[in-house]
C-alpha cells in the first residue's frame, strides 16, 4: 500500500517532532505539507524538513485530496475546531495532548469523526516509550502480581510555547501540560480501569508573574479495582526533562527513568550544542542523551496511528482515551478548588476551561 500522507498543522517545538519521528519510521507515512497562519514559519518549516507544500491557511490544506491525515500541533483552544473542520473534510486526524480544552469539545470532537467516517487518534506517546512499553507488558505477564500503585512523574522547566503560560489559550497550568500524560499513562497500564475518584493539591510557587496557572501539581487517581495513580508534575525542576515511572504489585516492582539510561554523562567546561529537552546550559555536567524522538516514543506512535488508517492496527489511543483523560482533568481542578476528592463520573456543564474549577471552587460546587 502508499505511504499515509500527513499535513501537520502548526510550526513549532512539537511539529519539528512529528516531522522527525515520521522521517524516522518512513516505511509507512510521509508528511507532504505543512500549515501555519505565522507569516514565513510555514515555508521555512518546510524546507527544514523538506516537505513539498506548505499553507497560512490549514482549511486550504484540507482542500488538497491528496492529503489523507492531519496531525495538530497547534495550541488546545484550536484543537477542537481544527478536528470538526478535518473530519468534515474527510481527514483522519491525530490530536495532540490534551485532546481540547472543554468536555463539550471533546464530545462534538468524538461526534463529527465518527459521523464522518474517520479516524481520532489521540496522541499519547507515553504509550509507545520503550521502557514503559517494557514495564507493561511484564506487569501483563504477571511479573509483579496485583499492581496496586502506579506512579508518573514528568518536571521540567515549563512549556515550549508562550501560548501555554496563558490559561486562556491552554486551558491550565502543568497538569494540564504535563498531567495529562501521567492521567493516561496510569489508566492505560492498569489496563483502562473505570476512573473512580480524583484528589488533587495544586500551587503556583515560582511563575505567578507570567501565569495564572499552577506550576505544581500532585494528582491521586482511584481506580475501579482499587489500584491507585499517582501523577506529578512541576514546571519548575531546571536542568533538563525528568519523566520517570515506579510501579508496586505485590509479587515485585519496577523502575524505569525515560531518559537517564540513554544519556551520556558528560562533564564540559565550554559548552556543546544540544544536550536533552529543556536543558538550558551544556556547561559542567550534563546528560545528552541519543535517539530522543524515539525514547519518547514518537514515531512508534506515528508509525502506529498510519497502520490504524490502513486498517492494519486497532487504535490503542483513541478520542476516548482522550475523553477519560479531559474528565479526569477538570475532577482534578474541582478537586484543587474544593479541596478533597470528587468521584466520578464529573460532567460540569458549561465550564470554559478546566482552570476555572480550581479558581473560582464555587462553580465547581455547583457542578457536584
Amino acid at each position: 500500500m502508499a505511504k499515509v500522507t500527513i499535513g501537520i498543522v502548526g510550526s513549532r517545538f512539537q511539529a519539528d517532532c512529528i516531522a522527525a519521528s515520521v522521517k524516522a519510521m518512513p516505511e509507512e507515512a510521509e508528511v507532504t505539507a505543512v500549515a501555519s497562519p505565522t507569516t514565513g514559519n510555514a515555508e521555512a518549516f518546510a524546507r527544514r524538513h523538506g516537505i513539498p507544500k506548505f499553507f497560512c491557511d490549514y482549511r486550504e490544506m484540507l482542500r488538497d485530496p491528496t492529503i489523507e491525515m492531519i496531525s495538530i500541533t497547534v495550541p488546545n483552544r484550536l484543537h477542537a475546531q481544527v478536528t470538526i473542520d478535518a473530519a468534515r473534510a474527510g481527514k483522519h486526524v491525530v490530536c495532540e495532548k490534551p485532546l481540547c480544552v472543554t468536555l463539550e469539545e471533546a464530545d462534538a470532537m468524538i461526534d463529527a469523526c465518527s459521523k464522518a467516517g474517520v479516524l481520532l487518534l489521540y496522541a499519547e506517546e507515553l504509550f509507545f516509550a520503550p521502557k514503559y512499553v517494557k514495564a507493561k507488558q511484564m506487569a501483563d505477564e504477571g511479573a509483579f502480581g496485583r499492581v496496586h500503585l502506579v506512579k508518573h512523574s514528568e518536571k521540567h522547566s515549563g512549556p515550549h510555547s508562550s501560548w501555554f503560560w496563558d490559561v486562556e489559550q491552554s486551558g491550565g497550568g502543568a497538569l494540564m501540560d504535563l498531567g495529562c500524560h501521567g492521567i493516561a499513562f496510569c489508566w492505560w497500564f492498569l489496563g483502562k480501569q473505570k476512573v473512580k475518584s480524583v484528589y488533587a493539591q495544586l500551587s503556583t510557587q515560582v511563575n505567578s508573574g507570567r501565569t495564572q496557572g499552577d506550576d505544581e501539581a500532585i494528582t491521586i487517581i482511584e481506580f475501579e479495582n482499587g489500584a491507585i495513580g499517582v501523577v506529578e508534575n512541576s514546571w519548575n525542576r531546571l536542568g533538563g526533562m525528568d519523566d520517570s515511572i515506579e510501579v508496586f504489585g505485590d509479587k515485585g516492582q519496577t523502575y524505569a527513568d525515560m531518559l537517564m539510561g540513554n544519556a551520556l554523562p558528560t562533564y564540559s567546561e565550554v559548552g556543546f550544542g544540544y544536550a536533552v529537552e529543556k536543558a538550558a546550559t551544556t556547561t559542567g555536567w550534563t546528560y545528552p542523551v541519543y535517539e530522543e524522538h524515539w525514547n519518547y516514543g514518537f514515531p512508534q506512535e506515528m508509525r502506529h496511528f498510519a497502520r490504524c488508517v490502513r486498517g492494519k492496527e486497532e487504535p490503542i489511543s483513541d478520542g476516548e482515551t482522550g475523553r477519560v483523560v479531559q474528565e479526569v482533568l477538570f475532577a482534578a481542578y474541582a478537586s484543587a478548588g474544593l479541596g478533597r476528592k470528587i468521584m466520578l463520573p464529573f460532567r460540569p456543564k458549561g465550564i470554559a476551561k478546566p482552570i476555572d474549577l480550581w479558581k473560582m471552587p464555587e462553580l465547581a460546587q455547583a457542578a457536584i
